[in-house]
């Protein structure tokens, strides 16, 4: 991942890093409100030896005075220190346990020694750590005196600093620990953005498009959540957004290199419910808009759906066609007074697949071709059934619509693969449903939505119900649904 991969999982994961911080700052507040208090008071001690004029004896007495300094220290926490320490003061401790709470250390080539004790009573420290360093003072004069009579210690320990009554606590550290458990909830949330966009397998976003196929991105439709009710935007509402992101769409497909002058078009995706349907359709209207003679065809044998979008008659069509049960120019009927025109599907075969395949289809798409400037097709997506991958092989150029934050990774994988496998032409991708705001809105200014996509199910599929006074010619239609 780049520098600017990162960011964005940082912008896209925003919410949840200030939420984990927040838990981490609330959790290390309620913990330095709720834990004991504690005090610490510290005194010192300074050990020298016997005085003498002469120079060597000064210098052989502050070496050796160093040399017993770190022994003194570690002497502080012993019994023979700490239990009269626990008997004056009355503590009903043992010196074992006494000791937890008392620590002694030494600067490096000093011989002074400083006892710090701790209690959750500011006096008790300061009491505790004054008997330590008396205590320790009279236990050394006692270990460091020869037996022999009238004998003295060549050790001394004075009281240099005298351990105060502390004025607050010692810890906890309010402000150290909040900041601390900011850092902790900040290293947690980045960790868990950084794994859930790792283990993220949905396509988000045109990069991901990219990391799957070389395919060209020819266009981006925002997520509307109005679209169900108004399916064909371009003609509902030509001056909007959205429908200016198909006229973006269509001046993205005028330039796109399908070789010779083959305007014609399977329009997939790879699973249902990726708005393919009404992307064809309102790209339809819009290169119709242009003045092009535009055909489309609906080429789900197995859930059509062209004729109650459009509001046209659609128990004859493509299928009559094919078996020869009806001629082309019969069954296709005119859209409204555009320069539209569809052929809807007609009765449901039992053989789509095979019939799309047949020779009759390959003749009547050269035969459209020769008609129409451009020729859509609408089939049923790659990955359930093989229709669309067998249509694409035929006709030679397939748009493939990719739903944003739907369509799995390893969908899209499958339905590229499938369209190599054929030898059929992956002419470019449609992401659909896009966000229209953060790191993951599209970021070539494509606006628009689709969002009624394919249902392969065998309840009836919630078909959005388009007012007839909307539809050229589908005040008879227009209330029908389709299964």
């Amino acid at each position: 991942m780049e520098l600017r991969d990162y960011l964005r999982v940082l912008r896209k994961q925003w919410i949840l890093i200030v939420a984990l911080v927040l838990v981490g700052i609330v959790a290390a507040a309620g913990y330095s409100l709720l834990v004991t208090p504690q005090y610490q008071a510290s005194a010192k001690v300074f050990v020298s030896t016997q005085a003498s004029d002469n120079v060597a004896d000064l210098v052989q007495g502050n070496s050796f005075t160093q040399q017993r300094v770190q022994t003194y220290a570690d002497l502080v926490n012993t019994p023979v220190v700490l239990a009269p320490v626990a008997a004056r003061l009355g503590l009903k401790m043992t010196p074992d346990e006494l000791s937890t709470h008392i620590s002694a250390s030494s600067p490096v080539n000093t011989t002074i020694i400083e006892i710090t004790a701790t209690s959750t009573k500011a006096n008790q420290s300061a009491w505790i750590a004054n008997q330590t360093a008396a205590s320790l003072a009279k236990t050394v004069q006692t270990l460091e005196t020869p037996n022999s009579k009238g004998a003295v210690s060549p050790v001394k320990l004075t009281r240099v600093q005298v351990a105060d009554i502390p004025e607050s606590p010692a810890s906890p550290k309010v402000w150290l620990n909040v900041l601390l458990g900011a850092l902790i909830g900040l290293a947690v949330g980045v960790a868990i953005a950084l794994m859930r966009e790792t283990l993220d397998t949905r396509v988000r976003n045109e990069r991901d498009v990219q990391q799957i196929t070389e395919a060209p991105i020819v266009g981006g439709i925002v997520y509307d959540g109005k679209a169900a009710s108004r399916p064909l935007i371009v003609q509902v509402d030509p001056r909007g957004a959205r429908a200016e992101s198909f006229r973006t769409l269509r001046t993205n497909l005028q330039f796109l290199d399908v070789g010779a002058d083959a305007r014609t078009f399977v329009i997939s995706s790879s699973v249902e419910n990726e708005g393919k349907t009404t992307t064809g359709l309102n790209l339809a209207i819009a290169l119709s808009d242009a003045g092009n003679r535009v055909l489309v065809i609906d080429a789900d044998l197995r859930q059509p759906r062209i004729a109650h979008y459009l509001g046209i008659e659609g128990a004859v069509g493509l299928t009559d066609v094919l078996i020869g049960r009806a001629e082309l120019t019969d069954v296709v009927q005119p859209w409204g007074k555009t320069s539209l025109s569809a052929l809807p599907a007609g009765s449901v075969p039992p053989n789509p697949s095979e019939l799309l395949g047949s020779q009759a289809m390959a003749s009547l798409i050269q035969r459209v071709e020769g008609m129409y400037d451009y020729v859509l097709f609408d089939s049923p997506p790659l990955l359930p059934v093989t229709d669309a991958a067998v249509l694409g092989k035929t006709v030679g150029n397939t748009l493939l619509v990719v739903a944003a934050s739907r369509t799995r990774k390893a969908q899209l994988k499958g339905s590229v693969s499938a369209l190599a496998n054929v030898g059929a032409r992956l002419a470019g991708i449609i992401i659909t449903m896009l966000p229209t705001k953060g790191p993951d809105a599209y970021g070539y200014g494509l606006y628009g939505y689709s969002g009624y996509g394919y249902g392969y199910s065998t309840e009836a599929a919630e078909t959005p119900v388009t007012p007839a006074a909307k539809q050229p010619g589908g005040d008879r239609y227009a209330g029908r649904r389709e299964r």
